[in-house]
Formats: structure tokens, C-alpha cells, sequence
């Protein structure tokens, strides 16, 4: 697997890859994630909608600092992922 996931789930935003899943707090208002626009080694550009909004609010999500606060090369780990999917449940 070289694509990685991103989705939501009640008031937490979910990474997965390969056996690996972070999930962190999200925003109180996300409904959903509906587009990447970007992924650049573990930086994410993705378009979010939220309940006090009718646009799609453009997003970032950097998940090196997550990796390496659990101890993960994220060099390394990054390496391995070439594209982020939307999932949705």
C-alpha cells in the first residue's frame, strides 16, 4: 500500500497507514474532509466542511511533529506514503 487515508470520525480526524492509525482532535464543527488538494512528505492541503460554514474551508494538517512526538523516523515513514485518499464512511 502506498497511499495513505485521511477521514472523520465524531470529533477526531483519522490517519491511516498501512497497520498504523493516529487519530487526533479535530475541530468541534468538521463534518468532513472532501478534497486533497496536496500532499508534500506529511504536510496535507484539504478542503474541510464545517457546520458553521456553507463554503469548504481550505485546511493543513502536519503530521510530522505528530510522528515524531511518538517516536516514528518520519523521514523515513513519509518516504513510503506516495498519495493521501479521502475516505468515506
Amino acid at each position: 500500500m502506498e497511499y495513505a487515508v485521511l477521514s472523520n470520525e465524531g470529533e477526531y480526524t483519522i490517519f491511516r497507514f498501512g497497520q498504523d492509525t493516529f487519530r487526533f482532535k479535530a475541530p468541534y464543527s468538521l463534518e468532513y474532509y472532501s478534497e486533497i488538494k496536496e500532499w508534500d512528505h506529511g504536510y496535507i492541503v484539504v478542503m474541510a466542511k464545517y457546520s458553521h460554514s456553507e463554503e469548504l474551508v481550505e485546511e493543513y494538517i502536519d503530521l510530522v511533529p505528530l510522528l515524531k512526538d511518538l517516536y516514528f523516523d518520519a523521514d523515513e515513514y513519509l518516504d513510503q506514503i506516495t498519495e493521501v485518499r479521502i475516505l468515506y464512511e
